[in-house]
């Protein structure tokens, strides 16, 4: 019995890996947690990913045509099929280059239209700077003259301070003679 649990059923050796049990998937989206865990178990093991599928393209047409179709009577009943073929390849061939052909305009458009919104956003991006450029300007203008009136103010309130203090010992000066002239002795100090 115990043959049975180990791998390629030899007897004697044990198996590297546990047997396990066999899980069908019945959604998509089970189907797609398995594949994850599979792939997590052993995360430095390289992901197999797939190359994208080479695009469909119609056999070229041939440089020489060794049966020409004439348009003589008494054609064989088989030739109508070899017409139909190469008429069925030829407007595949022509469907396959009109397709090609839209597909290329579409990509174009779309080039010129990511162009023209990068165009658009630039300048809109320019004219916000601009603005903000401007009213930085203006800040910086309005600053310079608040500073430069104030500068002029403590420099004209410094000329009259200096002023002002000659002027008030002056007056102080002028007071006390005043004083000394209208005051009677007695409050002076003199006898």
């Amino acid at each position: 019995m115990a043959a049975h649990t180990q791998k390629n059923n030899k007897p004697g050796k044990s198996g590297g890996k546990e047997a396990q049990p066999l899980i069908i998937a019945k959604t998509p989206a089970e189907e797609q947690r398995m594949k994850l865990e599979r792939l997590m178990r052993n995360p430095d093991k390289s992901a197999p990913i797939p190359d994208r599928p080479k695009e469909w393209n119609p056999r070229a047409p041939p440089e020489f045509v060794r049966d020409v179709m004439g348009s003589s009577a008494g054609a064989g009943s088989g030739e109508f099929h070899v017409y139909r073929h190469l008429r069925r390849r030829e407007y595949q061939r022509q469907d396959f280059l009109d397709k090609m052909a839209e597909k290329q305009d579409k990509d174009q458009k779309y080039l010129d239209k990511v162009e023209q919104n990068q165009q658009d956003a630039e300048e809109r991006t320019a004219k916000r700077r601009k603005k903000r450029e401007k009213l930085k300007q203006k800040k910086l203008m309005a600053k310079k003259a608040k500073l430069e009136t104030k500068n002029k103010k403590e420099h004209n309130a410094d000329k009259n301070s200096d002023c002002s203090e000659e002027e008030e010992e002056e007056e102080e000066e002028e007071k006390e003679a005043e004083d000394d002239a209208e005051a009677p002795s007695f409050i002076m100090g003199k006898k």
